[in-house]
């Protein structure tokens, strides 16, 4: 059994070229290496939570480019095979216990997610809000008009949201 197993490590070592320097893969190893990742990635993505696709906070946004940095690495050999594929599992796994405590404790959901902020109340901008996120007048009427509306006179309530967007609700 051990023999068998020495065998297939010795024939993955060659497929992907896993003890040689990044320069010296062959575009075969490459693509044996992109393969296991792309598949790999297809797991991670199936742990990760569906709303994970929405990129809907800057956690999910944060995750998705490092996975993706972490695991270019592992296709074009400047990091280690198996224990990059096994950070990127990591980060998934983190990312699920974050969004788990997130969802049961508002303080983390406010550390890793953030909080909205009031734009407009009953017709009336916050201009000093509106700098302290650097947001232009021009930003807000162009996300007013995307709602149907021209003016702000028009909203009972405005925010923007944990996730960069911004709501609006119409007066009555």
């Amino acid at each position: 059994m051990a023999g068998m197993m020495q065998q297939f490590y010795l024939f993955l070592e060659h497929l992907l070229g896993l003890n040689i320097e990044p320069q010296e893969l062959s575009t075969g190893q490459m693509f044996g290496r992109a393969f296991i990742v792309f598949v790999a990635a297809l797991f991670m993505l199936r742990i990760a939570h569906k709303r994970f696709f929405a990129r809907r906070n800057t956690l999910d946004v944060l995750l998705a480019l490092i996975i993706a940095s972490t695991l270019a690495r592992a296709i074009n050999g400047s990091a280690a095979f198996v224990p990059t594929i096994a950070v990127g599992f990591g980060l998934i796994l983190l990312h699920r216990m974050l969004t788990f405590l997130a969802a049961r404790f508002h303080s983390v959901g406010v550390l890793v997610k953030g909080t909205p902020v009031q734009l407009i109340e009953n017709g009336k901008v916050d201009a000093d809000i509106l700098r302290r996120h650097s947001l232009s007048r021009h930003d807000l009427e162009e996300d007013l008009r995307l709602s149907g509306l021209d003016q702000p006179e028009a909203v009972r309530s405005a925010r923007l949201e944990r996730n960069g967007e911004i709501s609006i609700i119409k007066s009555s």
